[in-house]
């Protein structure tokens, strides 16, 4: 009988995956119900088109309806910013290499082996911070975003030297991505981030910001080394796009590291 279920399930799948229908917030959600395991779901987002809700509502939506938090976390990647494709990766010029590891757009670290190794990256929940202000010398306009990761700590951690390496999407420059430092709770990671325009010390965006120097080793592709100088906790690099201002609510991604010593 159990045999027969099965069976049923994957016939049923694979007319699913046939059909190439694009996947939403539903479907994945038809998917874990049905019994898939994880990494199945995970690669059929990966190979599937899809256009995800992945707004906070959204997500708790997810959580709630069994949905892992590995799956959500490749729904997001796939579309970050509230249903924004994720970028793709252009293809690499003739003639040029890429670091061993590093294959796709995203974040590695260096681990102890010196192997450039993929860094998941987190759920981060953003909620507007504050009223929007017009710059009256240039018509700049800024926004302060409060983001809230789950969890006291990252999953990764990591000893100085931490060395990272940022394969950017095409068109995208290394000075869009944002370093931040977390303001820890017991069961939760905070930060203030700025959208459009400049930091304002009195918003707290600039008390949570790190500058970070960058060095190109590759197409695409910026090495960036933190020190002990930087002090010991909890970080994050924050990729463009992974809000939209247009929302007082939404959803995105964050790669984020513990830093012991």
């Amino acid at each position: 009988m159990r045999k027969a279920l099965l069976a049923v399930l994957m016939l049923a799948f694979c007319t699913f995956l046939a059909a190439q229908q694009p996947l939403n917030n539903d479907s994945v959600i038809k998917l874990a119900k049905a019994g898939l395991g994880d990494d199945t779901i995970v690669a059929t987002i990966n190979a599937s088109p899809g256009a995800y809700d992945t707004s906070a509502d959204a997500l708790v939506a997810l959580k709630t309806a069994g949905v892992s938090d590995k799956v959500i976390s490749a729904m997001v990647v796939k579309s970050a910013g509230g249903g924004a494709p994720a970028p793709v990766a252009a293809p690499v010029a003739a003639g040029s290499t890429l670091p061993p590891g590093i294959d796709d757009v995203g974040v590695y670290y260096k681990d102890k082996t010196g192997a450039w190794t993929s860094l998941m990256p987190e759920i981060v929940n953003f909620k507007s911070g504050g009223f929007l202000k017009s710059i009256a010398t240039d018509g700049l306009v800024k926004q302060d975003m409060n983001g809230h990761v789950q969890g006291g700590h990252a999953k990764l951690s990591v000893t100085f030297p931490v060395v990272l390496a940022v394969y950017v999407p095409e068109g995208t420059a290394i000075t869009e991505y944002q370093l931040l430092r977390f303001r820890t709770h017991d069961t939760s990671r905070e930060f203030r981030s700025m959208t459009g325009g400049v930091i304002h010390s009195s918003g707290g965006a600039e008390r949570d910001s790190v500058e970070f120097q960058s060095t190109k080793i590759a197409p695409r592709v910026y090495q960036i080394t933190l020190d002990s100088a930087l002090g010991k906790g909890e970080y994050g690099l924050l990729p463009p796009g992974s809000y939209t201002s247009s929302n007082m609510a939404s959803g995105g991604k964050i790669y984020s590291v513990s830093i012991l010593e």
